[in-house]
């Protein structure tokens, strides 16, 4: 029987060789493959986030369950797409247009991957336009990080262009050191996150 506890175990320590070890060994064991996303891997990212959100880990402990995580996830994702496994939704992401920071943007990517999304990294210096693509991409959440308080107002131009080019229906999450949920409002974007943790909350708030 594959022991999925200790695959849970092992994202949460970020210990990625044996991420990758236990995720093959449930493979070779029959263990059904969305058991192994769901009571493994996604359980154990669950965890990071609450002791993230906690204080209890730090970005350093993170990153490198997020490392563990995607190792593991390289071994399995062919094997979803076979079982017919669904991701929550797709979602893209990107640090908006003349900003280059990027530590918040992964760190919120690793989660949203960690809670079950197909997640589209845009980068960082992201123009309104790939946003725009993206949603048409069959994108539902379009999730906009900035820096810089000179950056922030990027995000309202690329809510106006999802707009202008009819796509109403994408939801927009904001977050980022200097934004706010009164800037959400502001701009009216449906979600903001004050953390990476709580980003994957809101995101299944507003796709769900």
């Amino acid at each position: 029987m594959a022991d999925l506890k200790a695959l849970s175990e092992s994202i949460i320590g970020g210990k990625k060789d044996d991420a990758e070890k236990l995720v093959q060994e449930a493979l070779d064991g029959g263990a059904p493959v969305d058991k192994i996303l769901n009571d493994g891997l996604i359980a154990g990212m669950q965890v990071v986030g609450e002791k993230f959100k906690n204080n209890e880990f730090y970005v350093p402990e993170v990153l490198i369950a997020a490392r563990a995580m995607n190792a593991a996830m390289t071994i399995l994702e062919p094997k979803l797409a076979d079982a017919g496994v669904q991701p929550v939704a797709k979602v893209a992401i990107g640090t908006v247009k003349g900003d280059l920071h990027d530590i918040g943007k992964n760190l919120v990517a690793m989660m949203l991957k960690g809670g079950g999304f197909n997640v589209v990294d845009l980068g960082i210096d992201v123009d309104p336009e790939k946003f725009v693509a993206a949603a048409k991409d069959g994108c539902k959440l379009v999730c906009l990080s900035a820096l810089l308080t000179t950056t922030m107002p990027q995000m309202e131009t690329v809510i106006a262009a999802l707009k202008e080019a009819g796509c109403e229906d994408t939801r927009v999450m904001i977050g980022g050191a200097p934004v706010t949920q009164k800037y959400a409002d502001e701009i009216s974007a449906q979600g903001y996150a004050p953390d990476a943790a709580s980003a994957v909350d809101k995101a299944k708030e507003l796709v769900v």
